[in-house]
C-alpha cells in the first residue's frame, strides 16, 4: 500500500491552447480534476494497478469538486473536512509549443489550525496502521505546507510513520524540506532549483550530500530533460530519458515520486527503480494533464533509458561533513 498526503489540495484546471497570447482572448481545450502533488502521485498509481489512498483535507465548493473527481475517477481517497476553502491552481499549456511550455497560477490555499492538523495526523497514523499490519506500506508526502502550520509538519508525520516501521518520500522544498531531515525519511525529491535553493550550494553533488548528511537516506534530483540523478552513501546514479517534444511538464516529478514509491514497497534496486522513475516522468510529459501518462510510451521509454553509476560522489559526502 502507498498513502500519499497532500495537505494543500487543489481543484487543477487545465486549459490548453495552440499559442497563448497576453491581451487577447482565447478558446482553449478545458480539463478539471483533483489535485495537488500528492493527489497526483495517487492518480498514477491508480492507473498502474498499485493499491494507494490519497489522504487529504478538503473545504468549500470546490473541495466539494475535487472529492466528487476523485469518486468519479475511482482513485481511492479519505477526506479530512475543513473549515477553510479548498484553492484553485490553473495551468494554461502550449501544445504549438516543441518545448511544452506550460504557464500556471496557484492560489495560496486555507489556513489550518490546530485542531485541523491534530485531525490530520490522527487520521494518517489510523491509515498506515491499518495498512502496515497486512501489507509492505509507503508514505508519500507531497507539495508545500498549507499556511498555519510550523516547518517541522512534515517532520511529525514522518516519525509518525517511523513508528510504525513505514518508510517515507519527501516531496518538498525549502525550510519545510530542511525541517525534516532531522527525522530521516527514505528519499527527499527536489528538483535542481529546490536543492540549490535549500542547500545555497550550486554543484547538485555537493548540495545532495549536505541533505545526506542532515538526514536524508537517499536524494533523488530531477533536472528535466536531463533526467534523475539518486545519490546515496552507497552509490550515486543516473536515468536519462529520451528527448520528449511538446507536452505538459507539470506532474512529471509526481510521476516520478509514484516510481519511486513503487521501487521503495517493492525492495527494487535503485538502478531499476531510477530508470522507471525516469522513463514514467517521461511518459507523463507526453499528455496534458499531471497525474496522466502515456501508457504506450511509457512502456517504450524504459527500453530506452540509459543508466549511468557516478563513482565520485563519496567524496562529496566526505567534504560536506
Amino acid at each position: 500500500m502507498i498513502v500519499t498526503v497532500t495537505l494543500n489540495p487543489a481543484l487543477d484546471i487545465t486549459y490548453s491552447v495552440p499559442e497563448l497570447k497576453p491581451g487577447t482572448t482565447h478558446r482553449p481545450r478545458t480539463a478539471a480534476q483533483a489535485g495537488g502533488k500528492g493527489v497526483n502521485v495517487a492518480r498514477t498509481l491508480h492507473a498502474l494497478g498499485r493499491e494507494t489512498l490519497a489522504v487529504l483535507p478538503l473545504g468549500g465548493f470546490d473541495g466539494e469538486a475535487v472529492r466528487a473527481e476523485l469518486d468519479a475517477s475511482h482513485v481511492p481517497h479519505h477526506v479530512i473536512p475543513i473549515r477553510g476553502a479548498t484553492r484553485r491552481t490553473v495551468t494554461v499549456v502550449e501544445t504549438g509549443s516543441p518545448e511544452g511550455l506550460a504557464t500556471g497560477f496557484n492560489e495560496a490555499g486555507p489556513e489550518l489550525d490546530a485542531e485541523e492538523w491534530a485531525e490530520i495526523c490522527a487520521a494518517v497514523g489510523s491509515v498506515l496502521e491499518t495498512a502496515s499490519l497486512d501489507m509492505a506500506t509507503v508514505l508519500v508526502l507531497s507539495g508545500k505546507l498549507p499556511r498555519g502550520l510550523p516547518d517541522d509538519a512534515y517532520a511529525e508525520l514522518i516519525n509518525l510513520a517511523a513508528a510504525l516501521g513505514v518508510p517515507t518520500i519527501l516531496d518538498t522544498e525549502g525550510p519545510a524540506l530542511l525541517a525534516a531531515l532531522p527525522a530521516h525519511p527514505a528519499v527527499v525529491k527536489p528538483n535542481a532549483h529546490e536543492l540549490r535553493d535549500a542547500t545555497g550550494l550550486a554543484d547538485p553533488a555537493r548540495a545532495a550530500a549536505e541533505l545526506l548528511r542532515r538526514g536524508a537516506r537517499a536524494v533523488v534530483s530531477s533536472h528535466g530533460p536531463d533526467g534523475l540523478t539518486v545519490r546515496t552513501p552507497d552509490g550515486t546514479w543516473t536515468a536519462r530519458p529520451p528527448r520528449v517534444d511538446g507536452g505538459n511538464p507539470t506532474g512529471a516529478g509526481d510521476a516520478a515520486v509514484a516510481a519511486l514509491a513503487i521501487g521503495l514497497v517493492d525492495g527494487t534496486p535503485w538502478p531499476q527503480t531510477l530508470a522507471d522513475a525516469a522513463a514514467l516522468s517521461a511518459a507523463t510529459v507526453r499528455t496534458d494533464r499531471a497525474g496522466v501518462f502515456d501508457a504506450e510510451a511509457y512502456r517504450r521509454f524504459q527500453r530506452d533509458i540509459e543508466i549511468q553509476r557516478e563513482p565520485e560522489f563519496q567524496r562529496d559526502i566526505e567534504a560536506a561533513s
